[in-house]
């Protein structure tokens, strides 16, 4: 499908018959990618989605996104293993 065309016939009056202002199309896939980090969702995963040759390509256009996510998960791991006595990862032998 030419892109062009396919933005002009299709894209654009969808967006007006939908009352949304015009925004790139383009933008989409950065909104689409952004909420799959911000969801958790698998890096390969989210390389598979845009289409990126590898996990490192997508790595190098959404890492800033990221760093949300990692303070949560830090924050959880934390939180497993600091919750309650402080010992909940050492077993009782």
């Amino acid at each position: 499908m030419n892109y062009s065309n396919m933005v002009q016939r299709y894209y654009l009056p969808a967006l007006k018959k939908a009352k949304i202002k015009r925004i790139k199309f383009h933008c989409l896939r950065h909104t689409f990618a952004s909420l799959l980090i911000h969801q958790g969702e698998n890096i390969k995963y989210i390389q598979s989605q845009l289409g990126h040759s590898s996990p490192t390509v997508t790595l190098n256009v959404y890492s800033h996104l990221m760093n949300p996510v990692n303070q949560e998960s830090a924050c959880r791991l934390e939180k497993t293993i600091f919750e309650g006595t402080g010992h909940k990862m050492v077993t009782n032998n």
